[in-house]
C-alpha cells in the first residue's frame, strides 16, 4: 500500500524548482540540504519517476517534473489561502488579508493606506504583492487585488475607483540639459523611456493616443517601477501617473494639453469573503484611499 506523499514534499519540490538547488531552497524554506534532498527522493519514490537531473547550472527539472509542477502550484495557493481563512476571527479584525497590486501602486501608493489601516486595527496582518501579474481571485491567489484592468471574472465585488491619468514627465535637470518637447513630434528628439517589448498594452497606447508608431525608446525596461525611477533620476521623458509626479517638485509634465492616458483603477474581492471582518475592513480602506488618490490625481 503506497503512502500518500506529505505536502511538505510538494512544497520543497516546487521550491527546488523556482530555486534551482538543494541549498538555495533550504535557504529559502529555513530548512538544511539534507531535509530537502530527502523530501525530493521521498516524492519521487512516491511518483515513481525522477524529478531532477544534475547540471553545471543546478538542478534542471525532467518532463515529470514539469509535469508535476502545476499541480505543486495549486497546492501551494490552496494551503496559503487555507492558512488565511484560518488565521482571521469572525468577531473581530485580525488575522492576514494578501493584497495585490501593480508594482507602482503597491510602492508608492498603498503603504500609507495599508499602515493607517492597521494603526487601527493592530491584529491585522497585510501580505503584499507587488506585481504587473494578474492574480487570480477565484483560485485565491490573492484576497484582494487592485487592478488597472477592468475584472472580467464573475463571483467578485467590484469597485471602481476612476481613471487615472498618466502623462509625460520628465525631471528638471533632463530639460535644462535637452529642452523642452514643445510638440508630440519633438519627442523623437528626445531620450524616451519605455517598454522593451510591443506588448499588447504598447501596442494599444500607439494607436489609440498621439504617439508617432515609429517612436524608439532608448532607455527601456519592461518594469513601470523602474521606469519611474529612471523619470525621477533624470534619466529622460517617461510616462508617470500625474498624481506621483505631483508630489516631487523637480519633476514636469511635459505636453500636458497634447497627451494624457485614463488608467482604469478597480479594487475587486471574491464575495465569498465579504461576510470576513478583515478583508472587508481592508477592502474598505483601499477604497476610502484610492478614491482619495484618485482626487488627488484628477484635482477634483
Amino acid at each position: 500500500m503506497s503512502i500518500e506523499p506529505s505536502w511538505d514534499f510538494y512544497r520543497s519540490f516546487l521550491t527546488v524548482i523556482q530555486q534551482g538547488s538543494l541549498s538555495a531552497a533550504a535557504r529559502e524554506l529555513g530548512l538544511t540540504q539534507p531535509t530537502i534532498g530527502r523530501h525530493v527522493d521521498a516524492l519521487e519514490k512516491a511518483i515513481g519517476a525522477e524529478l531532477f537531473i544534475r547540471s553545471p547550472n543546478g538542478l534542471l527539472p525532467t518532463d515529470a517534473a514539469q509535469a508535476l509542477k502545476p499541480y505543486a502550484e495549486t497546492l501551494a495557493a490552496t494551503t496559503a489561502a487555507l492558512l488565511r481563512t484560518a488565521s482571521g476571527e469572525r468577531e473581530r479584525v485580525a488575522g492576514t488579508v494578501r493584497v495585490s497590486a501593480s508594482e507602482v501602486i503597491a510602492v508608492e501608493v498603498l503603504p500609507k493606506i495599508l499602515g493607517s489601516l492597521q494603526d487601527a486595527y493592530p491584529e491585522l496582518q497585510i501580505e503584499l504583492s507587488a506585481s504587473d501579474v494578474i492574480e487570480d481571485l477565484v483560485n485565491r491567489e490573492a484576497d484582494i487585488a487592485v487592478r488597472m484592468a477592468e475584472p472580467q471574472q464573475g463571483a467578485l465585488i467590484v469597485r471602481r475607483i476612476g481613471d487615472i491619468p498618466i502623462g509625460f514627465h520628465a525631471h528638471r535637470c533632463y530639460l535644462e540639459r535637452h529642452g523642452n518637447p514643445q510638440t508630440i513630434a519633438d519627442l523623437a528628439n528626445h531620450r524616451l523611456i519605455g517598454f522593451d517589448r510591443q506588448t499588447a498594452y504598447v501596442r494599444m497606447v500607439m494607436k489609440r493616443y498621439p504617439v508617432p508608431a515609429d517612436i524608439k525608446f532608448s532607455y527601456r525596461t519592461d518594469s513601470n517601477l523602474a521606469q519611474l525611477c529612471a523619470i525621477r533620476a533624470g534619466v529622460g521623458i517617461g510616462l508617470c501617473q500625474i498624481g506621483l509626479a505631483r508630489e516631487n517638485p523637480d519633476l514636469v509634465h511635459i505636453l500636458s494639453d497634447a497627451f494624457s492616458i485614463p488608467l482604469g483603477t478597480w479594487v475587486v474581492m471574491h464575495e465569498s469573503l465579504k461576510t470576513s471582518p478583515r478583508c472587508r475592513a481592508t477592502f474598505d480602506a483601499l477604497v476610502r484611499g484610492l478614491q482619495a488618490y484618485h482626487r488627488h490625481c484628477t484635482g477634483t
